[in-house]
């Protein structure tokens, strides 16, 4: 069996730039990145410019390739400007270059057959989902999504949902759009109803326990995807540590940006984790 091809490393060309409620979504030429891609995995992309206090490596979720095109493979990704470097990202330009590593990370695992699939969203987290639900059509699955936010701004891809979904469910922590509450209140009866034997979420951290609980409370197997700050994006600096449950059963830690960013559910040590925030 050959190994999958390494990421590649490369200046990116920003290509378009567009607002989609609070977050930005960048579309950025990065010529065979698109080959190597699946879902859940992410790019590290360089923040802030020569000379910057900024300057490092922040990893995204890939929310949309494209192989060919005009200008040469595309990679979209969805930012939310809340710190420093997110916000660096979302004010460049079309015509800016970042450097680029990706496509990085393990990604979602997929059935070896068809079956029922539940997919939990939070807001920009529902950005890699969108094309694992594409995946899990072509092979058959029936695809329910749970897309949550605290409010109707924060809701991402409404209508791509639509598109690749037999059903999406939405969630608002105010009630303003959907059922009004989190994922803790609504996964439990969607589960049941949706009859899913796998549940896929990207979520923060404290929902992704929930979500991971619940699955092993009704017997379905969960894929659980980390948002862990990533400082180098390639595993060399240890930074990214995520604690789980070894194989043997022992304890382990292992790196988000290598061994993951997407773990079984039931494989992480959930409050070591969050105890280490």
């Amino acid at each position: 069996m050959t190994s999958a091809p390494g990421p590649l490393r490369l200046d990116a060309e920003v290509l378009n730039v567009r607002k989609a409620g609070p977050y930005r979504q960048l579309t950025l030429v990065a010529d065979g990145v698109p080959q190597r891609f699946r879902p859940g995995n992410v790019v590290a992309l360089g923040v802030g410019g020569e000379g910057s206090a900024l300057l490092g490596l922040r990893s995204m979720w890939i929310h949309r390739v494209r192989p060919t095109g005009t200008w040469g493979g595309t990679v979209e990704v969805v930012v939310d400007p809340v710190g420093p470097g997110s916000r660096w990202l979302a004010g460049l330009r079309e015509g800016a270059v970042v450097p680029l590593v990706g496509p990085l990370g393990r990604p979602f695992a997929l059935p070896r057959d068809p079956v029922a699939c539940l997919l939990v969203g939070a807001g920009r987290g529902v950005a890699p989902l969108v094309p694992l639900a594409e995946r899990l059509r072509e092979r058959g699955c029936v695809v329910h999504v749970l897309s949550t936010a605290v409010d109707e701004a924060h809701l991402f891809a409404a209508l791509e949902l639509r598109r690749v979904a037999r059903s999406v469910s939405v969630a608002t922590t105010d009630g303003s759009v959907g059922t009004e509450g989190t994922v803790a209140d609504v996964l439990p009866e969607l589960l049941d109803r949706s009859g899913a034997d796998v549940v896929y979420a990207c979520t923060p951290t404290a929902d992704l326990r929930v979500v991971a609980a619940v699955a092993e409370e009704r017997g379905a197997w969960s894929q659980t995807a980390l948002e862990v700050p990533g400082p180098c994006g390639t595993g060399l600096c240890q930074g990214c540590p995520v604690p789980i449950v070894a194989p043997h059963g022992g304890a382990r830690v292992v790196r988000a940006c290598h061994e993951g960013p997407v773990f079984r559910g039931d494989r992480v040590r959930w409050a070591a984790l969050e105890g280490a925030r």
